[in-house]
């Protein structure tokens, strides 16, 4: 250790390398986001190597979504509170608009002190839980002998071979 803090364009490098050696086949689409002393960053490494540094970068199958949101609500200067609810509206974006986007909004606030703060499930819009709650399902299903109706049925008989267990080829 040199005694200095890593910076976020070492990860990215690593990150770059790594999915430029497999060419893509690792399929990992990164949005890769840091301080260190040189201030704040933010890149997108692509699955084939390539990487983007942006103001506001948006990564996966919502992003063309997303992305109209950032470039239409972003300026410098933002507010935390404004910043949180870009994304916010971003990833929503995301979500109504792609149906591989998942469901719920997971956002990370990393603080230019250090300070990083993890806020799952910020927003689940599409919560399917209060609905379940609502439906009785039966722990076991009972269902008779008959329930469905057999329209034919054909057994055939085979000749079966069958040893005679003397023993000869065991090797014992």
């Amino acid at each position: 250790s040199t005694g200095t803090q890593s910076r976020v364009v070492t990860a990215m490098t690593m990150l770059k390398r790594l999915l430029f050696r497999y060419q893509g086949h690792v399929s990992a689409a990164l949005v890769l986001g840091g301080v260190d002393v040189t201030g704040p960053h933010l890149y997108t490494v692509w699955p084939h190597g390539s990487t983007d540094k942006l103001p506001y970068v948006t990564m996966g199958s919502g992003s063309l979504a997303a992305m109209s949101m950032f470039e239409a609500g972003y300026k410098d200067g933002m507010t935390e509170e404004e910043g949180k609810q870009l994304v916010v509206d971003a990833i929503s974006a995301g979500v109504f608009n792609d149906l591989g986007s998942g469901s719920n909004v997971d956002l990370t606030i990393i603080r230019t002190g250090g300070e990083v703060e993890v806020l799952r499930n910020f927003l689940t819009p599409n919560d399917v839980a209060p609905l379940r709650a609502k439906i009785a399902r039966p722990t076991k299903f009972d269902i008779p002998i008959g329930t469905t109706a057999v329209l034919s049925k054909i057994v055939e008989v085979t000749e079966s071979r069958t040893s005679t267990g003397s023993g000869s080829g065991s090797g014992a």
